[in-house]
């Protein structure tokens, strides 16, 4: 198993490494603040856009949770497959832009 996280402050900590390190879970290098080319913020996105598009928008904690869960049961393993595989894509267009991107993006998908 090969773990990607964000780099958030959290998820580098020192703990967190010990712990990964102990479970011998490997870690994807990869840049912080880079959304763009992380499948999952996509995922969010598609979550947050179908609960706003509800006809009765959820009115309390308890209702916002049951429509992130039932939101979520009806994204598509199809839906998924084509974020993963729009990553390439997206990495291909930030190093056409001739913007910020590390080595990481570009050895990853090349």
């Amino acid at each position: 198993m090969t773990l990607q996280h964000d780099n958030a402050t959290s998820h580098t900590a020192r703990s967190v490494h010990d712990v990964l390190q102990d479970r011998n879970v490997s870690v994807l290098p990869w840049p912080a603040k880079s959304p763009d080319r992380n499948p999952i913020e996509h995922v969010w996105d598609l979550l947050d856009r179908r609960v706003r598009a509800r006809a009765i928008p959820p009115r309390n904690v308890q209702e916002l949770a049951g429509a992130l869960v039932e939101e979520w049961r009806n994204i598509s393993q199809q839906d998924l497959a084509n974020l993963v595989q729009s990553t390439r894509r997206r990495c291909t267009a930030v190093l056409n832009a001739d913007t910020y991107c590390t080595w990481v993006c570009f050895f990853y998908f090349f």
